[in-house]
């Protein structure tokens, strides 16, 4: 798959098929993908907890709410927790002097490639933002925020790839010169 096709065919997976394990050579591509993402001053501010079984199960039940929301999260195999680390000093530096938060996208970007590298598996993911943080650190044993909660798993053969609703390039991109 080149990166196109890639972008075209990942999409927030709600439905997983809980009869296929992930082989874990394909979860280990997926997090070396993670682990090769670029970050501020290569500073990588960030831990993944891999979460599978029993754990994967008590994690997505925290990441429910709300009625019904991510009630999916339960039929995936594998959760990927993604935790807050700390800046490198320079990066630390350079995120107050010029007040931007570059751990939130230096996670932003890991994430990109983490659930490109799974689409390019024949996996698929949903980044969950709403999860009890608390309940999920208690299950993980960190310490640190949790910021993302990754679901990872085969699609179930019902889930069928949507069309994408995206805004036009004209309200996205001005070209300047």
């Amino acid at each position: 798959m080149n990166f196109m096709e890639i972008a075209e065919a990942r999409q927030s997976c709600r439905r997983y098929d809980e009869t296929r394990p992930v082989e874990p050579e394909k979860l280990q591509a997926v997090l070396e993908a993670a682990r090769l993402a670029p970050s501020a001053c290569n500073g990588q501010p960030w831990h993944l907890t891999v979460c599978t079984g029993e754990t994967a199960r008590q994690v997505a039940v925290a990441t429910r709410g709300m009625g019904g929301m991510n009630k999916f999260a339960v039929q995936a195999p594998v959760l990927i927790v993604v935790s807050e680390g700390a800046y490198v000093k320079s990066a630390a530096v350079g995120a107050k002097l010029k007040q931007n938060d570059y751990r939130s996208m230096d996670i932003g970007i890991m994430t990109a490639y983490l659930t490109a590298e799974a689409a390019a598996q024949g996996l698929s993911t949903c980044i969950l933002g709403w999860f009890d943080d608390e309940k999920v650190r208690s299950l993980c044993g960190t310490d640190t925020p949790t910021r993302l909660v990754i679901t990872l798993g085969y699609a179930h053969p019902e889930d069928k790839l949507r069309p994408k609703k995206r805004r036009s390039m004209d309200e996205l991109v001005k070209f300047v010169g």
